[in-house]
């Protein structure tokens, strides 16, 4: 009986010996259970834990969305190359690049950028992604050959060393127009003519090739008139019918072409290699603004000016020294010498002062002396 109560009592304690180490293994080592399981009776018969005993809790973590990729750059300062030429050149077009097209991709081709991207609405970057391209492209033309070089280009030679013929005699003659050229004009383009044209071209920034593009026909036509017969003959100027002679002129008149001014005599001469063409009456500027004295060129011609200081009408106004030329005065012709002029030298014969602005050409002497 002692026994058999003893192995009872034995075996209820290995019962609770077993629950308690099932129990402990069903345990998270990190988290607290949620519920404690007291044993009861049936507990020293099963070795199994209640599916409810523990309870695990599961962090969530939350992963914040990841920022906006931003666009590729096709080109962004520092880039060089044929594209960033007409990224430039295309902004020239807007008016936001005034440099030399270079092909450099720098602070102002940079400022460029940012100018347009602003005006369009777009992330001012100063680089230039897909869609600032896309409406650059889309807000301008494609540039022009010169355009992109940054520069103007010579055109196909019409004429150039070598050539021969009437157009090149109308050339020298219309050169000759406007002081490019001396001596009697001839049907060969030689090194004269060359450097003729290459002088014309240099002064107003034409490509400096000495052969007569398409550009440097139209500036020269625009700036002289066709030539007469004579000019396009050599003929010399024969004396005026009135009998004109050189007594009393200045000896620096008889070279060349020249208005030859005296201010003793109150007349100007058009002289032509010594030869007086024509004689008219002038008047010059008072005592308070003289006309100056001396040997000038005549280096602007303006068939209707205006006088910017004194708002009075100057026609046919050859310009020789600052702001005095040789003009018409309609105040001379109605009011004689009882006037004077600015520092000008007045003509009041219409007639003669309109053919004479037509002969004289950027260059020819002007001769003013007592």
């Amino acid at each position: 009986m002692t026994t058999s109560a003893s192995r009872s009592r034995a075996a209820s304690l290995l019962g609770l010996l077993v629950l308690a180490v099932t129990t402990a293994c069903t345990s998270s080592p990190t988290s607290a259970p949620t519920s404690v399981v007291t044993p009861t009776a049936s507990a020293t018969t099963s070795t199994s834990a209640s599916p409810t005993s523990t309870a695990t809790e599961i962090p969530i973590t939350t992963v914040p969305p990841s920022a906006a990729p931003t666009p590729a750059a096709l080109m962004a300062q520092g880039a060089s190359g044929d594209q960033v030429r007409e990224l430039q050149a295309r902004l020239k077009q807007l008016s936001l690049f005034d440099a030399t097209v270079d092909g450099v991709y720098a602070d102002v081709t940079t400022t460029g950028v940012r100018g347009f991207q602003s005006n369009a609405g777009l992330a001012t970057t100063g680089a230039v992604d897909q869609a600032t391209w896309n409406a650059l492209l889309a807000a301008t033309r494609a540039p022009s050959a010169e355009e992109l070089a940054g520069h103007l280009l010579p055109g196909p030679a019409l004429m150039a060393a070598g050539s021969t013929g009437a157009n090149v005699r109308d050339l020298q003659a219309r050169l000759k127009q406007i002081g490019w050229w001396t001596g009697d004009v001839t049907n060969t383009y030689g090194p004269q003519t060359v450097e003729a044209v290459r002088g014309f071209q240099a002064k107003r920034a034409i490509p400096q090739t000495g052969e007569v593009d398409q550009r440097t026909r139209d500036r020269l036509y625009a700036m002289t008139r066709k030539p007469t017969s004579d000019e396009l003959n050599n003929v010399k100027p024969k004396p005026a019918a009135s009998g004109l002679t050189t007594a009393g002129l200045d000896p620096r008149c008889l070279t060349g072409r020249a208005m030859c001014v005296s201010k003793k005599t109150n007349k100007l001469t058009w002289v032509v290699d010594g030869v007086p063409i024509v004689r008219v009456d002038v008047r010059f500027g008072s005592q308070e603004l003289p006309t100056r004295e001396g040997a000038f060129s005549v280096f602007q011609k303006s068939r209707d000016h205006v006088s910017t200081i004194y708002h009075t009408s100057m026609p046919y106004a050859m310009f020789f020294s600052g702001g005095q030329a040789v003009h018409y005065s309609p105040d001379f012709a109605a009011r004689g010498y009882s006037g004077a002029s600015h520092g000008c030298i007045n003509v009041r014969d219409l007639r003669t002062i309109t053919w004479l602005f037509d002969q004289v050409q950027i260059g020819d002497a002007v001769i003013v002396y007592r």
